[in-house]
C-alpha cells in the first residue's frame, strides 16, 4: 500500500501554513491524498480550499480533537465526472426525500457524489441506489420542473418564495429563541446555545440575501436577457459569475452547519416533558426553517448557479 504523506502544520510558521498546504494539494495527482496534522480544527482551510479551488477535493476527519486534529485531503479526478447528489435531485426532485430520510445533505453538500457521501457516512450504497431507482419508476406527479425554468424567472421565484420566508421568519424566531432560552435555559442549557447560534444564522443570512438580490441575481438576469434578446452585458466588478456563486455556496455551507448544530443540540428537536407552548412552537418553527433552507439552497447551488456559470460560458463572456 502506498504511504500517505502526513504534513504536521503545527511546525510551520502560521503565515506559511495555508500556502504550504495549497502547494501540497496542487501537486497531488487525481485520486491521491495527504493528511494534515494540527492542534485545532482546520475548518477555515476547508472553506478556503472550496473558495479558491472549487469542489475538487475530499475532506475526511481522521481525528477530531480535542487535542489534535487530523484531516485526510484528497484530490478528485475531475476528468471522470460523476453525477453529484445535487444533480440527481435537480433532475428529479422527488429523490430529495430519499436523501433526507438517510440524513444526506442534498443542498449544501450537494456537490458530492453518492459514492462519496455513502462512504463517509457508512451507508450502504446499493440500498440507496435501490431506493432511488424505485422513485424513478413511479410516474411523475405535477411537481415544479425548476431545472426547466428561465434563470430570471427562477431568481424571482427564489426571492419571492424563499428570501421572503427567511426575512419574515427571522424576527419571530430570534425573539422566540431568546425568550425560551431565558425561561428554560437554567434547566436546559442547550437552549442558550441554540439561541446564540440562531442569532448568528439570522445575521449572516440577512446580509447574504442582500448580496444575492443586489449583486448576483441582477447579473444573472442580465445574462438571461442577453441570451434571449442579444442585449449587451455590463461587465461586473466581481469578474465572472463563478466568483460570487462560490462565495454564496460557502455561506450556504456555514448556515447549513449552524442549523445542523442546532438539530444535534436539541436531539432532533425532541421536546422535554416540561416544554411550554413557546418551547414547542420554537422547535416546530426551527424545523420548518431548516426544511425551507434545504429547498432554498438546493435551487441555488444545484440549479441556478451551475446554469448561470454555463450560460456565461455559452455567451463567451
Amino acid at each position: 500500500m502506498e504511504a500517505i504523506l502526513t504534513l504536521d502544520v503545527t511546525k510551520i510558521e502560521p503565515r506559511f501554513k495555508h500556502p504550504r498546504i495549497f502547494e501540497e494539494f496542487d501537486a497531488l495527482k487525481p485520486d491521491k491524498a495527504f493528511i494534515i496534522h494540527n492542534d485545532h480544527d482546520p475548518k477555515p482551510l476547508y472553506y478556503q480550499l472550496l473558495g479558491e479551488r472549487g469542489n475538487v477535493f475530499t475532506w475526511e476527519y481522521l481525528e477530531n480533537g480535542p487535542a489534535t486534529w487530523e484531516v485526510k485531503i484528497g484530490k478528485l479526478d475531475t476528468s471522470q465526472p460523476q453525477e453529484t447528489i445535487g444533480e440527481i435531485v435537480a433532475k428529479d426532485y422527488r429523490k430529495a426525500q430519499v436523501f433526507k430520510n438517510r440524513g444526506i445533505d442534498f443542498c449544501c453538500g450537494g456537490k458530492k457524489t453518492l459514492e462519496q457521501v455513502c462512504e463517509s457516512k457508512g451507508i450502504d450504497l446499493e440500498s440507496v441506489k435501490t431506493e432511488l431507482a424505485e422513485i424513478a419508476n413511479i410516474e411523475p406527479g405535477s411537481g415544479l420542473a425548476f431545472d426547466k425554468w428561465e434563470l430570471d424567472f427562477l431568481s424571482d421565484y427564489i426571492v419571492n418564495t424563499h428570501h421572503n420566508y427567511v426575512r419574515e421568519s427571522i424576527p419571530f424566531l430570534s425573539e422566540l429563541a431568546n425568550k425560551v432560552a431565558r425561561v428554560h435555559g437554567d434547566r436546559h442549557g442547550e437552549l442558550v446555545e441554540v439561541a446564540r447560534i440562531f442569532n448568528r444564522v439570522a445575521s449572516d443570512l440577512s446580509l447574504h440575501l442582500m448580496k444575492e438580490e443586489n449583486i448576483l441575481f441582477p447579473f444573472i438576469k442580465q445574462l438571461t436577457q442577453a441570451a434571449k434578446n442579444g442585449t449587451a452585458i455590463v461587465r461586473a466588478p466581481f469578474g465572472t459569475v463563478n466568483n460570487p456563486t462560490q462565495m454564496m455556496e460557502v455561506e450556504h455551507e456555514h448556515a447549513g452547519e449552524d442549523l445542523a448544530a442546532i438539530r444535534e443540540l436539541t436531539n432532533d428537536y425532541s421536546l422535554p416533558p416540561d416544554a411550554c407552548t413557546s418551547y414547542t412552537i420554537l422547535f416546530k418553527k426551527l424545523q420548518e426553517f431548516e426544511n425551507d433552507l434545504f429547498n432554498h439552497v438546493h435551487l441555488e447551488n444545484n440549479i441556478l448557479f451551475p446554469k448561470a456559470i454555463q450560460l456565461e460560458k455559452d455567451l463567451g463572456i
